[in-house]
């Protein structure tokens, strides 16, 4: 604010003996002309903002895979970092049960050999993965001879292991990769893949099975991905045993099964040659497609070239066929979603990345693509199918399909298979659940909590750890402000102006301010920033809408003479802010990656303003404005207080149980689980990083977000690191438990912004 202008306003109040005068515009910002509804213009630029971030974002890439002269050493070593980074990402965390064959599953009924072709036999087979999960489908084997070579062929998720093995119809017999691949005289295993069901899931979740299993492993920093790649791993284990490393050993997949192929091959360098399927492209667009492909972070470092890199200089064969194209409408409490076949310019494009990537091209390439056969059907193609093989067993013949095998027993419940693999799934995300305490104590063991010296001089690593890790921060400069504001609200207590700064290119941050109307000049006040729940706006914060639920906090403590600032956060509109969160999460990112630096560039202006005291802003959210207050005050050190109201509670709890009634498993809020929580930070140890600052919990016995004895555990650990490691004075963090409904009370909370901002009671 310019200091000129602001004088002449003092000269003007003292002159006149007023208080306040009610300007049109702030002294020293532009006049705010923007029209229409700026929360809608604020979401639009964000994703203008983060669609230009996913397009930069492969040229970014380079920063890790270091090439040109003298790098091959440097090369090497960042593909043995990337691929660690890879295997972290997709949750192939685990270890394996080791085992020393796969297992015959038979039942009293049913044998399990259940068909034979010839040459072959086709049997039941299940084997371990990680504990307490289950690869299971079918094993196709040579009788009487040596397997030319194992091949583990994973199927799309709409496909069984019986279509591909031509036992049962639903593919072309050229396509039925898994019988093709026998008549060949290899071993083959099909393991089963979680289809895309829409359930109902455990009797409330009416979204896809993937999806379903996707959720609580996401927050326990798993993933379907690496569940299902931890099954062909485990295939992998077994079959170069058997081959004591003389073998070739192979994975082939369409589909969902070509995306579990890549992956597999990219972590695991004993696979000798992939062949992926209808997969195979740009992954900038990933956010379009279901969600249970969605890796977070994925984008910092790998396209599917990048993977391919992973893989030279193995072989990588890569058939642009036909992909399993499906809509999913999101009706019901799933993300909405699309699955369409790549261009074929597109894949062509980044077959030829991945070549200079791994700087292999020509005839010795180490990826290669294959001409395209039949664009309509369903599958591997033929052809693909042909050139992979005779690359992995040179000089063999290529021969036209057999008979057809023939089925000699009852086939396994395809039904009941699903249901089995889902539910071990389920049970390891589960047990993860339990185990996670343990897992968070485990990586805070760094902070000192012995003494202040101690603990402020090991926090920061933490903070710096959420920041980067689990938040997610963007390599940008805010930009300067350019301050736009405009009166809006003359009440008897307050006057109200729109504010709007900016914060990125496209990124603008946007609220209500309220200044009190006996403010003096020379006066700085402390400040509340006041901030709305889901689908909230700055003005529902004044009661302007007549939620109730708000009691016109900002209003309300801008008649106790505080200076309250609303901000407008990201999580507006459906859709459009949840499709926000898909876009940020393979840039590592999320919302809060915007709302953070939006905070930032709040902070920063307020105390400018010669009205507002620096040392004194606190935040104070409800509901997703509690998130925020969990969230933003760790990363933004103008606040010096947070009050979380109406959300605190065991956070990763009631993401990732499948058994709890207040979990978001069962809900549309698709976008609201974060990778790997579990692991790291549940809200005690994020209250951690807003340490040794006042906190303070807000809630309502009859609140629907959590049961009173979750908050209550969670928060006991807060008390204990306030009050009993590091010896804060009392009232440095309260609760309030107040009987009412998801809302703000605004008794305890009033007295403790009073007390803490050093601000008399009015």
């Amino acid at each position: 604010m310019g200091l000129a202008v602001w004088g002449l306003l003092e000269g003007r109040i003292a002159a006149h003996g007023v208080v306040w005068e009610r300007q049109a515009v702030l002294p020293g910002t532009m006049e705010l002309t923007q029209e229409g509804d700026i929360a809608s213009h604020l979401v639009e630029g964000v994703d203008r903002f983060l669609l230009e971030e996913l397009s930069a974002s492969e040229a970014l890439r380079g920063r890790h895979w270091p090439r040109g002269p003298g790098s091959s050493e440097a090369f090497a070593e960042a593909v043995t970092t990337n691929r660690a980074r890879l295997a972290r990402l997709i949750g192939v965390r685990d270890p394996r049960v080791p085992f020393e064959a796969p297992e015959w599953v038979a039942t009293l009924t049913r044998p399990a050999r259940v068909a034979e072709g010839p040459g072959y036999a086709v049997w039941t087979v299940r084997w371990p993965s990680v504990d307490g999960v289950d690869g299971e489908g079918l094993l196709l084997a040579p009788l009487g001879g040596v397997a030319r070579a194992q091949v583990v062929v994973v199927p799309d998720a709409t496909q069984t292991p019986e279509e591909l093995a031509g036992i049962v119809p639903g593919v072309r017999v050229e396509r039925q990769t898994a019988r093709r691949l026998a008549e060949h005289g290899c071993r083959v295993l099909v393991p089963t893949v979680v289809d895309r069901g829409m359930g109902p899931h455990a009797g409330r979740a009416r979204m896809t099975a993937r999806e379903f299993l996707h959720r609580p492993a996401f927050e326990l920093g798993r993933h379907l991905i690496g569940y299902e790649v931890q099954k062909i791993l485990a295939a992998v284990d077994w079959m170069a045993r058997e081959t004591e490393g003389n073998g070739r050993v192979g994975v082939v997949g369409w589909g969902d099964g070509g995306m579990l192929a890549l992956y597999a091959a990219a972590v695991d360098t004993r696979i000798h040659a992939a062949l992926v399927s209808g997969y195979f492209g740009d992954r900038r667009e990933v956010w379009r497609q279901p969600i249970d492909r969605s890796v977070f972070g994925l984008l910092e470092r790998f396209g599917d070239a990048e993977l391919a890199v992973l893989i030279h200089p193995r072989r990588l064969w890569v058939d642009p066929a036909r992909a399993p194209e499906a809509q999913y409408s999101g009706q019901g409490g799933g993300a909405p979603a699309e699955v369409t076949t790549p261009g074929l310019e597109e894949v062509i494009r980044e077959v030829r990345r991945a070549q200079r990537l791994s700087g292999s091209e020509g005839s010795e390439a180490s990826v290669r693509m294959v001409d395209v056969g039949d664009p309509d059907a369903a599958g591997v193609t033929e052809g693909a199918l042909r050139s992979y093989l005779l690359d992995l067993v040179p000089g063999m013949d290529w021969e036209a399909p057999h008979a057809a095998p023939r089925v000699i027993a009852p086939l396994p419940d395809a039904a009941m298979r699903q249901v089995r693999q889902m539910r071990q799934i389920e049970g390891h995300t589960q047990r993860l659940l339990v185990e996670s305490p343990y897992v968070r104590a485990e990586f805070m063991k760094g902070l000192d909590t012995t003494s202040m010296e101690g603990f402020r001089r090991t926090v920061g690593g933490y903070r710096e750890y959420f920041a980067t890790e689990v938040i997610g921060r963007f390599d940008r400069r805010l930009e300067p402000f350019r301050a736009r504001t405009r009166k809006v609200y003359e009440k008897e207590a307050w006057t109200g102006y729109e504010v709007v700064l900016d914060v990125f290119p496209d990124v603008i941050a946007y609220g209500l301010l309220l200044l009190p109307n006996d403010l003096r000049a020379g006066e700085r006040r402390p400040v509340v920033v006041c901030q709305h729940g889901l689908e909230g706006r700055p003005q529902d914060t004044i009661g302007e809408a007549g939620f109730e639920y708000y009691a016109a906090f900002s209003a309300r403590l801008a008649e106790r003479g505080f200076i309250t600032f609303a901000p407008q956060n990201l999580y507006i509109f459906g859709d459009r802010f949840r499709t926000l969160q898909r876009k940020a999460y393979p840039l590592g990112k999320t919302l809060f990656s915007i709302m953070v630096p939006q905070h930032q560039q709040i902070t920063e202006w307020l105390k400018t303003q010669p009205y507002v005291d620096p040392e004194r802003i606190a935040f104070y959210g409800l509901s997703y404005g509690g998130k925020s207050a969990m969230r933003i005050p760790p990363l933004v050190g103008n606040y010096c207080l947070s009050i979380c109201s109406a959300d605190f509670n065991e956070w990763v709890w009631k993401n990732a149980s499948t058994r709890s009634p207040y979990s978001y498993v069962w809900t549309g809020e698709y976008e609201i689980f974060e990778f790997d929580l579990g692991s790291t930070f549940n809200y005690a140890e994020m209250a951690a990083l807003i340490a040794p600052r006042p906190f303070m919990v807000e809630r309502g016995h009859f609140d629907g977000v959590a049961p009173d004895e979750t908050v209550a555990y969670e928060f006991a650990k807060v008390r204990h690191l306030y009050a009993a490691r590091l010896g804060l004075p009392p009232g440095h963090c309260e609760i309030e438990w107040f009987v009412g409904p998801h809302r703000i009370h605004g008794v305890g909370t009033y007295e403790f912004l009073h007390r803490h901002l050093d601000w008399p009671r009015r």
